[in-house]
């Protein structure tokens, strides 16, 4: 299963947390594993290359994360509200690969 953690700061999305393979096909023919990877690069460029930000990231097989500086939080809100309602959609779909959760100020919200 693929946990995407969104991280927020005073309900703004400052970056995400992603872990795991979602577990719906055989490594390297995964297609939901294919649709959140490559919703996750588009977004993590998007933020970087056109954008202009410069944001922490980090990538290792089965796990991204990329965090925004509260400065350029607003700039990437947009790129980062679409790709949390892109997640949660996918995640209504094949609830058994994709965990959904938020972290906000301390409290922890989970959505299937």
């Amino acid at each position: 299963m693929t946990v995407i953690c969104f991280l927020m700061r005073e309900d703004v999305i400052i970056g995400f947390d992603m872990k795991g393979h979602s577990g719906a096909g055989k490594k390297g023919s995964d297609i939901v594993c294919a649709a959140i990877s490559s919703a996750a690069y588009m977004t993590v460029n998007t933020i970087t290359d056109v954008l202009a930000v410069k944001a922490q990231v980090e990538v290792s097989d089965g796990s991204m994360k990329l965090l925004v500086g509260s400065g350029d939080a607003e700039k990437c809100a947009a790129t980062l509200k679409g790709f949390m309602l892109h997640m949660k959609q996918l995640a209504r779909q094949k609830p058994h690969n994709i965990k959904i959760m938020t972290v906000n100020s301390g409290k922890e919200h989970y959505y299937a």
